[in-house]
């Protein structure tokens, strides 16, 4: 079984057992995790149910692991000839999340 979850504008394929980063969350480490923005549930020997935009009494239930940083991207701007150059740094915070049931009501 897995699904298709919305989180922070993004869209993420989870199943029971996975683990995804996700944009920055206002729980504490350790907290439980719980999402009804389900796109679409897909089970084993079934057609998939698609959501209209959400699949109605969908829930994915999940822990908070931890919070952290992903890998610095750098943007260089240049324009040749003029001596323009920036070089700017984004660390972007993120946090890893656990899965751990796909509920379908």
């Amino acid at each position: 079984m897995y699904a298709i979850i919305r989180s922070g504008s993004r869209q993420y394929k989870v199943q029971p057992a996975s683990v995804i980063a996700v944009n920055l969350l206002p729980l504490e480490a350790g907290a439980p995790y719980e999402t009804d923005q389900v796109l679409l549930v897909a089970d084993e020997g079934q057609a998939p149910r698609v959501g209209t935009p959400l699949v109605p009494g969908a829930k994915v239930k999940g822990k908070v692991l931890e919070h952290f940083r992903d890998r610095k991207v750098l943007i260089f701007k240049m324009k040749r000839r003029k001596n323009y150059r920036r070089k700017r740094g984004h660390r972007q915070e993120l946090t890893r999340v656990q899965i751990d049931s796909i509920e379908v009501g």
